[in-house]
């Protein structure tokens, strides 16, 4: 018995994907009567169900300024394919305390940022010529 399948599947079975990768994706994107390759990359937060056949990977980028996370099933045909970028060392199997960590960073930083005090105009606008205010810093 033989079976037929849009996917490599035994080219995926090899691909050791792991938490704490950063991987690049590379998706089909279906639109009106042609299809293009688009490239999702970022860190494998969570992969689940191992190399069976309805395994999944979490992988996270922050666009925009905006964490973005997308849940890809190993053996997806709109999966063209699946780039490792770089491995880290990590002690966890789950990463979810990454999101925490970037929404902590954000708060660190708008913490970091101060509004300017608001100045109040007066109706008397007072003018010296420059040549006054220069001698009068000089003799003092």
């Amino acid at each position: 018995m033989e079976i037929h399948s849009p996917v490599k599947i035994e080219e995926r079975k090899k691909l050791d994907i792991r938490s704490g990768d950063t991987i690049r994706v590379w998706q089909k994107i279906q639109e009106k009567d042609k299809t293009r390759l688009q490239a999702f990359e970022g860190l494998v937060i969570a992969v689940k169900h191992g190399k069976e056949a309805g395994s999944t990977f979490t992988v996270r980028r922050v666009a925009s300024g905006v964490g973005v996370e997308k849940i890809f099933p190993l053996y997806s045909p709109m999966i063209d394919s699946i780039e490792t970028v770089k491995r880290s060392k990590v002690r966890r199997s789950k990463l979810y305390h990454v999101r925490d960590k970037a929404a902590k960073e954000i708060r660190r930083q708008m913490r970091n940022v101060r509004e300017m005090p608001e100045v109040e105009e007066t109706e008397e606008v007072i003018e010296a010529p420059v040549a006054e205010v220069v001698e009068e810093t000089k003799s003092e």
